[in-house]
């Protein structure tokens, strides 16, 4: 069985390219989840953040972002004291401006993922990548999204974190044309 190279022999790391990544999401606390996640991976490898994901879950309320939005201080030195997860302040405060900008979003068009998939007019793109060295690190969807979030109040969401979001929730079928995954999603 093809799969994608990137997730090399981990059996976390398959079972995440195999089960979840690419597979288009319509659900706003999965939205959440991978934005947290995301900007938390920046500057470590995805299976850094895949191996403490449990303990994510944990600490932050299983993702629900009417709880994390209302994290004060003494929540964000639990955060900041928990080694389950990545001990970063910008990127703890980070995640709980996006969580309160995440309700915003909702607000105004019902769902965030209303919001997220009007960028695609709801029609995954499915790129034709023959080789990991062709897929990108961001495109002018990312930019345009990421720009979009920003003027929205968002906070460490550059670009990379949003096209590594747009590809694990299926915005983008970036699964190799040769990967078992590809006709799938």
């Amino acid at each position: 069985m093809q799969r994608c190279p990137w997730c090399g022999n981990d059996e976390l790391y398959m079972k995440y390219h195999d089960e979840e990544w690419g597979v288009p999401v319509h659900d706003d606390i999965k939205h959440f989840e991978f934005l947290v996640l995301e900007s938390a991976q920046a500057g470590l490898s995805w299976i850094t953040i895949l191996k403490k994901r449990e303990n994510y879950r944990k600490a932050y309320d299983n993702f629900d972002p009417i709880k994390v939005a209302e994290y004060n201080e003494q929540k964000v030195n639990e955060l900041l004291n928990n080694p389950g997860i990545v001990r970063n302040r910008r990127k703890i405060l980070s995640s709980i401006n996006n969580a309160q900008k995440f309700l915003d979003i909702q607000k105004e068009f019902g769902s965030f993922d209303t919001y997220f998939w009007s960028f695609v007019n709801n029609e995954p793109i499915k790129n034709r990548w023959k080789d990991l060295a062709e897929v990108p690190a961001k495109t002018d969807l990312s930019d345009k999204i990421s720009k979009d979030l920003k003027k929205r109040g968002f906070n460490f969401i550059g670009t990379t974190i949003i096209y590594s979001h747009i590809q694990a929730v299926g915005l983008v079928n970036d699964h190799l044309v040769d990967c078992f995954r590809y006709h799938q999603v």
